[in-house]
């Protein structure tokens, strides 16, 4: 028995679902065969794997470019028109899918891409020490840094760090350093 067109749209809406399940939302109990079975019974290996690797590989270009409403119709009207592509129907299921997960999406590459735990504030201040030794005052500046770390859905945690002049300077050269590879490698590519 063939598929109705609107029982078509129905199972891509869900292998679509599927697929941005296992690679975006982390699920990775859900294999390619565990979709197969469950919403293409009937298809076989080769045509499901065809299908789920066609739709796997657009959903990311979608994903990775981030694409708006211009950009997604411009893509698909692409794929419409390419040899092996992808039929209106599909266009336009992957184009509503698209609109209702976009924002999960970036948010989810935005986690996987992020190394924890982040730094959500930095304050700092500079601090005069007095100290007197024999009558003699001496005055020596402190800079007092602290920086505020957290995970995802947790609380912060909070490091104080404590920096003489020589320290101040040598960070500072650090940061030269880092600015210097990286204007190398912004003007060579």
């Amino acid at each position: 028995p063939t598929m109705s067109d609107a029982d078509d749209l129905k199972a891509l809406s869900a292998l679509l679902n599927g697929i941005a399940q296992k690679v975006y939302y982390g699920k990775s109990e859900i294999s390619e065969e565990l979709l197969k079975s469950e919403i293409y019974p009937d298809a076989s290996q080769e045509e499901f794997h065809t299908l789920h690797e066609k739709m796997r590989g657009l959903l990311k270009s979608m994903a990775s470019a981030d694409m708006d409403q211009t950009q997604l119709e411009a893509f698909l009207t692409a794929q419409t028109r390419k040899h092996g592509g992808v039929s209106t129907e599909q266009a336009a299921a992957l184009a509503r899918f698209w609109k209702a997960h976009r924002a999960r999406v970036r948010d989810s590459l935005q986690t996987q891409s992020r190394w924890e735990p982040g730094l959500r504030a930095l304050n700092w201040r500079v601090d005069v020490q007095t100290a007197s030794s024999r009558g003699q005052t001496s005055s020596t500046p402190v800079a007092l840094v602290e920086l505020e770390l957290g995970r995802n859905g947790q609380d912060s945690e909070f490091v104080c760090l404590e920096f003489d002049e020589l320290r101040v300077n040598q960070v500072l050269k650090k940061l030269e350093d880092i600015q210097k590879h990286i204007d190398s490698l912004v003007h060579h590519s």
